[in-house]
């Protein structure tokens, strides 16, 4: 009998699977192998949230998964949060949490003895004030269809929404319309929407509930961070990610790829909104040993602009640093060029990410849950 469980948590987006597309892209199987190696009997859990709902409501919703899996009977529990799950992991072992099921969240916290994020915004994220805006709302849907449209990322939803997202990328920068904005035009007369269809209706619920993108803001993580404490006797700790900014050469591949094109062009433009630091919210600065051992996994210099294409990197430094990968915000999830062809990186950075950094990346989350174990032993 397996007596610890280990619950993937996932982020903005959120979801198990959707058609053929997973959110933790062969994340169980990585984790599996590199805890079997370390001698670790556990049984990975992938869960599922609601979208961009507030995050009391997805620590609820996580509750519930907990219970539902057997939580409460296991020897321990280990959580690993991607993004927006990092916070919803956080929240849920507060102590003295005031959610619905208290009791059980306790119980829950009591179990618990590790907690890792992954590229999680634990002091905000700029690219949430731009999701407030009018134009924003149109980019948050533009994301989630692609991140839920599997071979739909080829089809002329994806690219036409991509393009026509490009334009607007124009738009921010001040710039003259273009061929695109024609391009788009053309595209778009073409979209037919299926309402039955899983992604539509995943779409749907983003609508209905976007309570997390104010909570992610610098400002609305300010009084998340008043109100949220760490569990002496859990260890925390954070894998965290980054990227250069975009280059602008593209080789003659690349060139040919209007898709490509279009949503390399949607990653620039997250980049650089992301790369915009709070004035006021400041990220908290890394100690030197912590700078140090960032900027030699990166290769390049960390400042506050550093990201992923989603959270700033500076913000995703909680607890010990268990990794640090030259990655982007869905690379280290499974989600990048060489782990299947173009198709498998449906936001393309650039950042030449490998299946040796997945694998590297999810062996330390391996190794902060063995660590973990050994501590559980030792209380037994």
């Amino acid at each position: 009998m397996t007596t610890q469980l280990v619950f993937l948590v996932p982020g903005f987006f959120g979801f198990t699977s959707v058609g053929s597309v997973s959110y933790f892209e062969r994340v169980e199987q990585a984790l599996g192998e590199a805890l079997g190696r370390r001698g670790v009997a556990a049984r990975i859990v992938r869960c599922s949230t609601q979208p961009t709902a507030s995050i009391p409501r997805r620590v609820d919703a996580l509750r519930r998964q907990v219970l539902r899996h057997g939580g409460l009977k296991a020897q321990a529990l280990h959580f690993v949060g991607h993004s927006t799950g990092g916070l919803d992991m956080r929240m849920l072992l507060t102590p003295g949490l005031k959610i619905a099921g208290g009791v059980s969240a306790e119980r829950i916290a009591r179990l618990t003895r590790s907690a890792t994020s992954v590229a999680t915004p634990h002091h905000g994220t700029p690219l949430a004030n731009d999701f407030l805006t009018l134009q924003g709302q149109t980019l948050l849907l533009v994301l989630s269809a692609l991140a839920t449209s599997g071979q739909g990322r080829g089809t002329i939803l994806a690219a036409a929404k991509a393009i026509a997202l490009v334009a607007r990328l124009d738009d921010w920068l001040g710039r003259a319309e273009g061929p695109l904005d024609r391009i788009a035009e053309g595209l778009l007369r073409k979209i037919r929407f299926d309402r039955s269809d899983p992604v539509w209706q995943y779409l749907h619920e983003i609508e209905q509930d976007q309570g997390a993108v104010l909570q992610l803001t610098p400002e609305g993580i300010d009084l998340f961070d008043a109100s949220v404490a760490d569990r002496p006797g859990v260890a925390y700790g954070c894998i965290v990610t980054g990227v250069p900014e975009p280059r602008e050469q593209l080789n003659a591949q690349e060139l040919l790829d209007p898709e490509y094109l279009a949503l390399r062009a949607v990653f620039r433009l997250l980049h650089a909104l992301t790369g915009r630091p709070h004035p006021r919210y400041p990220y908290p600065e890394p100690t030197p040993a912590a700078r140090r051992r960032l900027e030699t996994a990166f290769g390049f210099a960390l400042t506050p602009a550093i990201n992923d294409g989603f959270v700033p990197t500076m913000s995703q430094l909680h607890g010990r640093l268990l990794h640090a990968a030259s990655a982007d915000h869905l690379d280290i999830v499974g989600h990048y060029s060489l782990a299947g062809g173009r198709t498998a990186d449906w936001l393309p950075s650039g950042a030449g990410f490998t299946p040796e950094g997945f694998a590297a990346a999810w062996d330390a989350v391996a190794a902060a849950i063995e660590r973990g174990s050994r501590g559980s032993r030792a209380a037994a």
